[in-house]
């Protein structure tokens, strides 16, 4: 399956995180790759550097539609990079991407991703609520 096949999952989050958030966004991003979705997200640092990590652990691939006119911009682990010049308005864009959309953690530039989401798409659980699901025996 090429990666523009694959469903999509838009991953929304603070430029800036705890190292917490770092690691509940990177097991995301680690375990959507796996399980063959492409990861949309900001493209810049913070939980969208660890989900970009974690799926690039994966194999997997991210998309970054960054609010500048530079793709070197994106994160070290961002496969595929799209300027906008957008700047905040390139958060529909992140939205629009996804066919659904989690956020991690966030300020007021993810609330705002959050409102276009509820009313443009259907969202998923927190990172939260997967980092305190039930693993299997072997971990996973």
């Amino acid at each position: 399956m090429k990666s523009s096949d694959r469903p999509r999952i838009s991953v929304i989050g603070s430029g800036r995180c705890s190292e917490e958030v770092s690691r509940q966004a990177e097991r995301l991003g680690l375990l959507l790759a796996g399980a063959g979705f492409g990861i949309v997200c900001g493209g810049l640092g913070g939980v969208m550097e660890s989900v970009c990590k974690g799926a690039a652990a994966a194999n997997g691939y991210s998309i970054g539609i960054l609010p500048g006119t530079d793709p070197l911009e994106a994160n070290r682990y961002c496969t595929h990079a799209l300027a906008t010049g957008l700047g905040p308005m390139r958060n529909y864009l992140v939205i629009l991407n996804g066919a659904l959309t989690v956020a991690v953690a966030g300020g007021y530039g993810t609330l705002s991703e959050i409102g276009l989401a509820k009313k443009n798409r259907p969202h998923g659980p927190r990172a939260g609520d997967l980092a305190a699901a039930p693993r299997t025996h072997s971990g996973q």
